[in-house]
């Protein structure tokens, strides 16, 4: 019986598609790994599903950008201060602190809120793989602070507080009517106190 050849047409060498299988199976987590993460969502009733994906290297890099927001709320706490020696009340108004600060750069947004007895900061991350800060500023009596202070002697204090997540976890389910801004800390019993959902920042 004659057997019949047939050769192959194919022009790639012998063994290219396990080297291309190779490189593709070693640049792909890569990639992953070095981009911004992707999250992908979903709605269940009134709750909202994220899912990470990637970037896992990129989350390393953010604390730069935190610094930013970390810096401007310190800036505003204390300007904050200096406002209410100067004209006995807190601004409702960036541009009245005369620091400088926009109210919005390319990774947050910045806004203050002040009432008769206190002033609280805000920087909220325009993407949440950041964190949030929020400072407060309290017009207290300075005799529960310092025992020696005149009896209608009053002082303000400050505090600077973050979130306490870094970034979003690779998978989380949120109410969907959660709050955008975090939550503001209290003084109580001579002490300032980050709101539930938040950390002091500590030098």
């Amino acid at each position: 019986m004659r057997q019949q050849k047939f050769n192959s047409n194919s022009t790639l060498p012998k063994g290219c598609g396990c080297l291309l299988l190779a490189v593709v199976g070693v640049i792909g987590p890569i990639a992953l790994l070095f981009s911004p993460p992707l999250f992908f969502y979903f709605g269940i009733k009134d709750k909202q599903v994220e899912i990470s994906v990637g970037g896992s290297f990129f989350r390393w890099t953010i604390n730069s950008k935190q610094s930013e927001a970390k810096q401007y709320v310190s800036s505003m706490n204390r300007a904050q201060q200096a406002y209410f020696a100067e004209n006995s009340a807190f601004s409702n108004y960036i541009t009245a602190l005369g620091i400088g600060i926009k109210t919005e750069t390319n990774n947050y947004k910045y806004s203050t809120h002040a009432t008769q007895t206190a002033a609280f900061n805000y920087a909220v991350a325009k993407d949440k793989i950041f964190k949030d800060y929020v400072g407060g500023i309290f017009l207290v009596p300075a005799k529960e602070l310092n025992p020696s202070a005149d009896r209608n002697e009053m002082m303000t204090v400050a505090i600077l507080c973050e979130t306490e997540k870094r970034q979003r976890p690779w998978f989380r389910i949120k109410r969907t009517d959660d709050p955008d801004k975090p939550a503001e800390p209290t003084y109580q019993n001579g002490e300032v106190i980050c709101g539930t959902g938040t950390t002091e920042v500590t030098k």
